[in-house]
């Protein structure tokens, strides 16, 4: 599920979002991943939290700018990306 309402339009916010999955605050289930992605129909981006099986458990919008300077923060985590 891609909440339409919520864009994440900053490195913090993303950083933010990251640690609130890492840490559980969001009370998410058998997390196993998380991706930046684009969506194949509208081509918006997004970051993606996946589950085992690589299904999206939950997503948030992104902007242009966050998709293209957030990769080594998806990639590497908020607490090693510094």
């Amino acid at each position: 599920m891609i909440d339409d309402n919520n864009v994440i339009d900053n490195l913090a916010e993303l950083e933010s979002f990251l640690l609130g999955v890492e840490n559980g605050l969001l009370g998410l289930q058998n997390v196993e991943g998380v991706a930046l992605a684009t969506h194949n129909a509208s081509g918006r981006h997004f970051v993606a939290v996946l589950d085992d099986k690589h299904q999206l458990i939950l997503g948030r919008w992104v902007t242009e700018e966050v998709f293209k300077t957030g990769q080594d923060l998806v990639r590497l985590g908020p607490k090693k990306a510094h």
